[in-house]
């Protein structure tokens, strides 16, 4: 589609000889923000690998926007837009908050492009932690610096997995804000959470993935009017 910034089609993807995905479908449109859901070790952050080419790609085709990415090593496709927020934040805990910041920045492009001043805007926490180690800061700053450095790779897509995992109530609430500002920019995101509220609140669209299969899918009012059913998937 011409609005896509994300195509995954029938996707099959896996590890060495064992396949964890197995068929997926997935399509992201400009603006749009897409909640990933089910239980761990269904195939979540596999579908994310995949998609990044971290993994094994088996059959199936990706695109972004309009270019088959199949192929691609991964830092091709982050280079053509894709940002990560990884699961764990995986932030480098020997460099400052501007160092890690920096590491990542590339030229902002046009009045929506992102730069070090635009995420200490987002996040004033992290202009007042500037000079510390990524090793000195809290769970939830160190999520705050992981959006932020994708932020600045000036993504077309941020992919978060697991986005408010482990964080404080008030930090979680914290970053659920920013995603709403960030949908409010325009920003396209696939999101990885189990909190449906505020997923729901959040999300244009959802799917939900069990033993690495699309279960079940649909747009945000599903997702709300269908709660019930979707924790059968994604509770413990």
């Amino acid at each position: 589609m011409s609005d896509a910034v994300l195509s995954v089609e029938r996707l099959e993807a896996g590890y060495g000889d064992a396949q964890v995905l197995f068929g997926v479908d997935l399509t992201i449109r400009r603006g749009e923000v897409v909640a990933l859901m089910g239980r761990n070790g269904m195939g979540k952050t596999t579908l994310i690998r995949a998609i990044m080419g971290l993994c094994t790609r088996l059959r199936g085709r990706v695109a972004i926007a309009s270019a088959d990415a199949t192929r691609w090593p991964s830092y091709r496709i982050a280079r053509a837009g894709i940002g990560l927020v990884p699961e764990g934040r995986q932030i480098f805990t020997s460099l400052t908050v501007e160092e890690n910041l920096l590491a990542t920045e590339r030229s902002s492009q046009g009045a929506s492009g992102w730069s070090l001043d635009g995420v200490y805007q987002l996040f004033p926490r992290l202009q007042e932690r500037q000079a510390n180690f990524g090793s000195q800061l809290s769970g939830g700053e160190q999520q705050m610096l992981a959006i932020g450095r994708a932020l600045l790779t000036q993504p077309s897509l941020l992919i978060l997995d697991e986005a408010t995992e482990g964080l404080a109530p008030l930090v979680r609430q914290e970053i659920w804000n920013t995603l709403h500002t960030l949908k409010s920019r325009g920003q396209s995101v696939l999101v990885v959470d189990r909190d449906l509220k505020a997923l729901g609140a959040l999300s244009d669209g959802y799917l939900v993935i069990e033993k690495g299969r699309v279960v079940k899918s649909g747009s945000s009012s599903d997702l709300v009017n269908d709660r019930q059913a979707i924790e059968r998937y994604v509770g413990v």
